[in-house]
């Protein structure tokens, strides 16, 4: 039975190193943009040949988009959805990412800290420009709420940021855990069916099961990683 962990290791596929930092091309990497090129031919493909009344290809990023839409909307409020394309992109790519890493010899970046975390600092980021943008320097509020007195300031502002900063890690800990697990499980059943021969069988139910479920989960831990981005957006763009 291999190592469960080999699957999460990260091998450079065209090495580079630039003044001691590895700037390699990895099966991470090519994940990504293997997820990336998936997405934009799904949507080229299904919306090739647009129909006032859609046809099943076109109901798919049509359902895909109204499901967003409505998500930013209920989450952020009218106010958001001109944040829209940023909402809808995250979706798509940790998606893609997480139901992607389910194929055989596939990848799961969604796995990796590094990855996940990168992405939620990119959001971290976006929310405090729009936060800037909307309030300009009314938005250090933020760290001191209106009714909180001046005295409280040394207290109050280290806790604030504290809380800001944990955004990030909470999204990156909650995706990268569920994910992490999931094919761990998937990999020592795995090892079960060809470990036991003919008596595979049973452990092989089991996968079978365990995989349309870690499905389920892949597209679950999209979507309550989209529904955090937005409340934190919302709390970017809502003042104190």
């Amino acid at each position: 039975m291999s190592n469960p962990l080999e699957q999460f290791e990260i091998k450079p596929i065209i090495p580079l190193e630039i003044r001691g930092f590895d700037l390699s091309f990895s099966n991470s990497s090519l994940a990504m943009v293997i997820s990336a090129t998936m997405i934009v031919l799904l949507f080229a493909i299904c919306l090739r040949k647009r129909e006032i009344v859609p046809n099943l290809s076109q109901s798919v990023p049509e359902a895909l988009y109204e499901f967003i839409y409505n998500l930013v909307k209920t989450n952020v409020g009218k106010e958001g959805l001109k944040y829209f394309s940023f909402i809808f992109c995250l979706f798509l790519f940790v998606a893609c990412g997480n139901v992607f890493g389910l194929f055989p010899y596939s990848f799961t970046f969604t796995s990796h800290i590094a990855a996940v975390g990168a992405l939620s600092l990119l959001a971290l980021f976006f929310n405090i420009c729009v936060g800037i943008k909307k309030k300009k320097i009314g938005y250090l509020r933020t760290f001191l709420p209106k009714g909180i007195p001046y005295a409280l300031a040394p207290l109050v502002v280290p806790i604030e940021a504290i809380s800001l900063l944990s955004k990030p890690f909470s999204l990156t800990v909650r995706l990268v855990a569920n994910m992490t697990v999931g094919h761990i499980m998937l990999k020592i059943l795995g090892g079960f069916v060809v470990a036991l021969g003919v008596l595979g069988i049973i452990p092989l139910f089991f996968q079978s099961l365990i995989i349309i479920f870690e499905i389920f989960i892949a597209v679950l831990q999209a979507f309550i990683y989209t529904v955090l981005s937005c409340i934190y957006l919302g709390d970017a763009l809502r003042s104190h």
